[in-house]
């Protein structure tokens, strides 16, 4: 009986489905900072001077896009380095064309940029004193002596860096579920900017009237992004390198951003164990290769990158480097 169970389990364990074996691996994306210029007016008289609520919204979806899990999202500091690095302005990032020379030079799959085309009260309120109502001598939006609710809506685009195409484009839009006659009041204790400009992110922006309206836009967008995960390129280049240096557990490899390797990735260790030749030529014919490991990338440049490895073997100087 011993032996027939057995054999039932393991029968049962071939017949499961190697799910980490079917998941396609998550593209790479970068997140621009949101144009803001069609509401920058509204923006002045919310706050009372002009905020980069663009670098806080792209901030806000990167976050919104890591929680739902369908891409890897590149860092912030990242992105702002070949920024300066390639001195790109703010007009010349809202060109598709320009937008994919970023995500190439990043090693990423695709750019998302954007536009915020509404930010401050419901235009459905009548009688709020004109398009942006009344505004106090300190520029805190007081819509006449109506109460109103806010309204954010943004739009953005997934840009192949390969080709410069529109592979989508999603609009996201967001109401406060209260109403007032100050868009920055609501939270515990009220909201000011501050010297060092609104934080969008912060618990009692997010508990004001217009940042419940920013959270729930960017909630929005970021679920319908995340929906055309399927719509990305699925071209993968094939990484083939070297192991270069081989210290405890971090793994120096010949093959950087330039061969396919990324930040992040995970590639297999392998070593040659035996050459099959051709008897009457001698030429080799083909190789068999044992599994050694995997190291996950941690630093890359241009023709070299840096991981850390895990497996039962012991990685040597030579070993070969591939994708998974």
């Amino acid at each position: 009986m011993k032996h027939h169970a057995a054999i039932y389990l393991v029968s049962a364990l071939l017949a499961m489905p190697l799910f980490s074996q079917q998941q396609p691996a998550k593209r790479r994306v970068a997140v621009l900072d949101f144009n803001y210029a069609t509401v920058m007016t509204s923006v002045q008289a919310v706050f009372g001077t002009n905020q980069d609520i663009g670098k806080g919204i792209s901030d806000l979806l990167v976050d919104q896009l890591l929680k739902d899990g369908n891409y890897r999202v590149i860092e912030r500091n990242a992105l702002d380095k070949v920024l300066k690095e390639q001195n790109f302005s703010n007009s010349d990032r809202a060109d598709s064309t320009t937008a994919a020379k970023i995500g190439k030079v990043l090693g990423v799959d695709a750019i998302i940029t954007g536009d915020i085309t509404q930010f401050g009260r419901d235009d459905q309120n009548t009688g709020a004193g004109g398009a942006l109502g009344h505004w106090d001598k300190y520029g805190i939006g007081k819509i006449g002596m109506h109460k109103a609710k806010a309204v954010v809506a943004v739009t953005a685009r997934i840009i192949d860096v390969n080709t410069a195409e529109i592979l989508a484009s999603e609009t996201g839009k967001g109401e406060s579920q209260r109403s007032g006659t100050n868009l920055l009041g609501g939270g515990a204790s009220g909201f000011t900017a501050g010297g060092g400009g609104v934080d969008m992110s912060s618990s009692n922006f997010s508990q004001t009237i217009i940042g419940e309206a920013v959270h729930g836009a960017v909630t929005d967008l970021g679920s319908k992004l995340s929906g055309d995960s399927g719509k990305m390129p699925t071209n993968v280049v094939p990484v083939n390198g070297l192991v270069a240096d081989a210290t405890g557990n971090q793994i120096t490899i010949n093959v950087g951003s330039k061969g396919g390797v990324h930040v992040g990735d995970t590639l297999v260790v392998s070593r040659v164990s035996r050459v099959i030749k051709d008897p009457a030529t001698g030429k080799p014919l083909r190789t068999v290769e044992e599994p050694v490991g995997k190291i996950q990338i941690t630093q890359v440049d241009d023709s070299s990158a840096v991981g850390t490895f895990s497996g039962a073997g012991q990685p040597k100087v030579g070993d070969a480097i591939k994708n998974q």
